[in-house]
């Protein structure tokens, strides 16, 4: 799933890959997905989109933003898989977009459960996206320990800390999977209420987001994600569904799996204590 590193390694190498470029056609779904979401009809997506130069890429929380001539966009949501193939490539039998370019490179677009792809000119009317937009990101200055300060005294104290960090879009992009690292780096429990942090668990969990998000964007993103070309990212994760069984790398205990507020959390019972 895209979160904030992954929005961020997409939207470099798109960059760094399509500059440039011109959209030669957009070829619709072989394979259509009841739970993948366009802005308006795709069959008009070739009409918006062909004769247009590529121009920049970027990150907002969970969308990667690609911006085309004429203030044309193409946004895509958490959920969406988008893969850089070259002249040449093997054009997979089963997409939801494909887009051709200039150099017979295409971008390839599929959703494994559900996403947004969406194509418009100016700006796209969602809640979600214009919140990514309109918000401070943690890789940004404006995401200081002041405005943290102010996320927290605005939130319920009965929250827990994942619903703090990953619910009501507080700070889009940071969603489940990335919440794991966080916490764990940060010594905090992930039911544990919000209301019983002291200052302290506060600033170590104000540090806790900006520093591990900075590490995993700097890193290419997740090993649990791939890339624009289809390799894992460089960030080693510490918890996931991949390594719960493995000891605990700071006190060698055993690691919690277990579900809460609709996704599985993981954690160390000794390193994480439920106060």
């Amino acid at each position: 799933m895209i979160e904030i590193p992954e929005s961020h390694v997409y939207a470099r190498q798109a960059g760094d890959m399509l500059s440039g470029r011109t959209v030669t056609d957009v070829f619709n779904a072989t394979y259509p997905h009841k739970f993948t979401w366009y802005t308006g009809d795709p069959a008009a997506y070739r009409n918006l989109l062909a004769g247009k130069k590529f121009l920049s890429a970027a990150g907002y929380g969970a969308f990667v933003d690609l911006l085309l001539e004429d203030k044309v966009h193409i946004a895509l949501s958490d959920g969406v898989n988008m893969r850089y193939c070259p002249a040449g490539a093997g054009i997979p039998p089963k997409y939801q977009l494909l887009i051709t370019f200039d150099d017979d490179s295409f971008l390839v677009f599929t959703v494994a459960m559900y996403g947004g792809i969406n194509a418009f000119r100016d700006t796209l009317d969602n809640p979600y996206y214009l919140g990514a937009l309109s918000k401070p990101s943690p890789l940004g200055d404006g995401f200081d320990a002041a405005y943290f300060d102010r996320l927290v005294a605005g939130a319920k104290p009965n929250l827990s800390a994942k619903a703090f960090l990953a619910t009501e879009q507080r700070i889009p992009g940071l969603g489940n999977g990335v919440l794991q690292d966080i916490l764990f780096n940060a010594r905090i429990h992930p039911k544990r209420k919000m209301a019983t942090f002291g200052e302290r668990e506060l600033d170590a969990l104000f540090g806790a987001v900006k520093s591990t998000l900075a590490e995993m964007t700097a890193a290419g993103g997740r090993d649990t994600e791939k890339d624009l070309f289809g390799n894992p990212g460089g960030y080693k994760v510490v918890l996931s569904k991949n390594t719960y069984a493995d000891p605990c790398p700071v006190c060698g205990g055993a690691l919690v799996k277990e579900a809460y507020l609709g996704g599985a959390v993981y954690y160390c019972p000794h390193c994480q204590p439920l106060k």
